[in-house]
């Protein structure tokens, strides 16, 4: 779960995951959105995939990003218990 978090809590992280909520997008697509470097980039995508939520295809020289929706699902789940979210008063 800290591996999640920690992903998170770079904003260039955040926007690469709200791009790819439209579809899988290449790493030239995604990059091209942002003004950093390419190591710089790679290294957000590192993170992103270390936390699982993302997966990376490769397709001949491309790579293909997508979400890993089930990851963050399972994360947000278990926080919101660990929190006691869901619970009704007094139990």
């Amino acid at each position: 779960m800290n591996s999640v978090f920690e992903a998170l809590a770079h904003p260039t992280r955040r926007a690469i995951l709200e791009m790819l909520k439209g579809g899988s997008k290449t790493a030239g697509e995604l990059a091209d959105a942002f003004q950093v470097s390419k190591p710089t980039m790679s290294g957000h995508f590192a993170k992103l995939k270390e936390a699982g939520l993302i997966q990376a295809d490769q397709r001949g020289a491309t790579i293909m990003y997508s979400l890993n929706l089930s990851v963050l699902e399972e994360v947000l789940l278990g926080f919101m218990g660990a929190m006691g979210a869901g619970k009704e008063a007094g139990e």
